[in-house]
C-alpha cells in the first residue's frame, strides 16, 4: 500500500511540473498568464451568482475601457474582465486588471467589489438558470433550498457571512445589486471612485443606457445563440427586478430559506 502512495506522490509531482512547464511555454508564445497569477492592485468583482456579476462585468468593460457594451460579444467582455471561473489563462491589458469571480475570500483577493443582493431574489434567479442548461424537472426548487444542492460555492448567506467577516483584511467596498439598479450613475460613480479612475457622466449614463436588461437580453439573443449547452427555449438574462420571489417562490420554500438566511437577510437590511 505505502508504495503504490508513494507512486502516486510521485505521479502527482510530475504532473505538477509539467504544469507548470506547459504554462511556462503558453506565457512565452503567447503572453497569457495564468488566471490565478494576479498582484494585489488588481481588483475582484466577488458576488453570489446570480447577484449582478454578468451586468457589472459589462459596465465595467465599459466604463474602464470605454467600448460599447451594446456591440461587445461576451467573449470579448471576458477577455476585458476574466471570468476566474471560465478561464485558465487570461491577457494582462494593465494594472489592475479587473476580474470576475463567485469564490468565497481568498488572500490573493486584496481589492474587491462585492455584490450583494437580496438572497431571496437570488434562489429564485439561480433556480431559472440552472434551468437554462437542464431539462425541465431535473432542477428541484425545493431541494435546492433545502439541501444547498447545486448550488455554488456555497449557501447565499455562507458567501455573504464570508465576505462581511472579511478574514483577509481586504479593502472592499460592498454594492448592493438593488442600489445599482435604483440610482446606476450615482453607484458607477462611487464605482470609479473606488477604482481611481474618472469617467464624465456621459460615459457612464451611456455604458449604463447600452447595459440596460432589454439591450443585454437582445444581445444575448445575437451572440449567444452559438452556446451548445444552453437551451435555446431559455435565456440567462431575466428579469433582473426586485422581489422577484415574491410571485416566484413558494411560502414553505421562503420559511424553509429563512430559517438559514434571515439572520443575514436582516443584517443586510433586506428584512
Amino acid at each position: 500500500m505505502f508504495a503504490k502512495l508513494r507512486s502516486l506522490i510521485r505521479f502527482i509531482r510530475c504532473y505538477s511540473t509539467l504544469d507548470r512547464e506547459i504554462d511556462d511555454r503558453i506565457h512565452t508564445s503567447t503572453g497569457l498568464m495564468r488566471i490565478d497569477e494576479t498582484v494585489p492592485e488588481d481588483i475582484f468583482v466577488v458576488g453570489y451568482p446570480k447577484s449582478g456579476n454578468t451586468w457589472m462585468q459589462n459596465l465595467l468593460a465599459g466604463v474602464v475601457y470605454g467600448l460599447d457594451p451594446e456591440y461587445m460579444p461576451d467573449d470579448l467582455v471576458d477577455h476585458l474582465v476574466p471570468d476566474v471561473h471560465y478561464r485558465r489563462y487570461y491577457r494582462r491589458f494593465g494594472t489592475p486588471m479587473h476580474f470576475k469571480s463567485h469564490h468565497l475570500p481568498r488572500p490573493g483577493y486584496r481589492r474587491v467589489i462585492y455584490l450583494l443582493r437580496d438572497g431571496r431574489d437570488v434562489m429564485v434567479s439561480f433556480f431559472h438558470h440552472l434551468r437554462t442548461f437542464h431539462d425541465d424537472g431535473k432542477i428541484d426548487f425545493g431541494d435546492m433550498v433545502r439541501t444547498g444542492r447545486n448550488l455554488y460555492p456555497s449557501k447565499w448567506h455562507e458567501h455573504v457571512n464570508a465576505w462581511q467577516s472579511n478574514p483577509y483584511d481586504a479593502e472592499i467596498m460592498i454594492l448592493k445589486y438593488e442600489d445599482l439598479l435604483a440610482a446606476p450613475v450615482k453607484q458607477l460613480v462611487r464605482t470609479c471612485q473606488f477604482l481611481a479612475i474618472t469617467r464624465s457622466n456621459s460615459l457612464i449614463e451611456s455604458v449604463i443606457e447600452k447595459s440596460s436588461f432589454a439591450r443585454m437580453r437582445a444581445k444575448e439573443e445575437r451572440f449567444a445563440q452559438g452556446n451548445p449547452a444552453r437551451r435555446k427555449d431559455k435565456f440567462l438574462v431575466r428579469r433582473g427586478i426586485v422581489g422577484s420571489y415574491k410571485d416566484e417562490m413558494p411560502e414553505q420554500l421562503l420559511d424553509l430559506f429563512l430559517t438559514d438566511a434571515a439572520e443575514t437577510l436582516r443584517a443586510s437590511d433586506y428584512l
